[in-house]
């Protein structure tokens, strides 16, 4: 419940963002139940493989759940170039499989803060980024206002995720940093983006996309620009666990509770699908 009120704040800003990158948004339930966003629909996918739509007919980048299991999600479209208008929502699909609007329709974008990449903690703190040349990781407590836990000179303010505790790991540029609770900021790892070489992408925008954790807290980034997701130890060691089979792309990520690794996959053709990876590395495509 908390999440309905402050997810409802921040989700969407600019048209050039919105456009510029797939969905990152592949989340899993309570039960084990995986949902992914392909941007026209939100996939369903049982522990015993079955896949339907959870949610048809939505475009949205980015999903998450509440401590519920409901989950949320936007609705972007556009009129067309008659009215040059755009329009969006943003909807809950509660367990029993029922989508309810929390905001319903309305013209334009959401505004509310300057930049859309957000997360939450386990007790449901939300995080997010605002500002423009120094930009301010600002912190929600369930029910309470926003605070400014850190701010920082960022060049381009990315995707965050959340450890168990409270350590806010965003992506700053083609670089990882770490903002503890107390608002320390330290780099954890610097160019992730290189390749074998330590040469970085010509354009690094969106080369970094969704960031997630294991259980023993080390980060993973997935890295369209090259093709493979790397992980961060807690000391800043950088390896390669997983490469995406070209011409798939890896847009976002996440642990199972089974262990099982979850790559969200993108073609230059604007397919999607989802990669389960067991123990024995064999993958499953769904």
């Amino acid at each position: 419940m908390m999440r309905l009120l402050t997810g409802i704040l921040l989700l969407l800003t600019s048209q050039a963002v919105v456009l510029a990158h797939p969905g990152i948004g592949i989340v899993s339930d309570s039960r084990g139940v995986i949902y992914y966003t392909d941007l026209s629909r939100v996939w369903r996918i049982s522990p015993d493989g079955k896949k339907t739509i959870a949610v048809p007919e939505v475009h949205t980048h980015e999903l998450w759940f509440d401590s519920l299991d409901n989950l949320y999600g936007e609705h972007l479209w556009y009129e067309g170039d008659a009215t040059g208008k755009w329009g969006h929502r943003i909807w809950k699909r509660s367990p029993d499989g029922a989508v309810t609007d929390v905001i319903p329709s309305r013209t334009g974008f959401r505004d509310d803060y300057d930049d859309f990449h957000f997360a939450w903690d386990r007790s449901e703190n939300m995080y997010w980024t605002d500002g423009d040349s120094v930009t301010v990781i600002r912190k929600r407590a369930p029910g309470g206002t926003a605070t400014d836990l850190a701010r920082r000179t960022i060049r381009r303010a990315g995707w965050m995720t959340i450890s168990r505790s409270g350590t806010v790991f965003l992506v700053d540029g083609a670089d990882l940093i770490a903002v503890s609770a107390d608002g320390a900021v330290r780099t954890v790892a610097r160019g992730v983006t290189a390749d074998e070489s330590g040469r970085a992408p010509a354009d690094e925008r969106h080369s970094v996309m969704g960031l997630w954790m294991d259980r023993q807290e080390n980060i993973y980034v997935a890295l369209p620009v090259r093709g493979c997701v790397k992980r961060i130890s807690p000391d800043g060691a950088v390896t390669v666990p997983d490469r995406s089979a070209s011409p798939w792309k890896p847009s976002g990520g996440l642990f199972a509770a089974n262990g099982d690794l979850w790559i969200l996959e993108f073609s230059p053709a604007n397919a999607v699908r989802a990669r389960q990876v067991g123990p024995n590395g064999v993958p499953r495509i769904h």
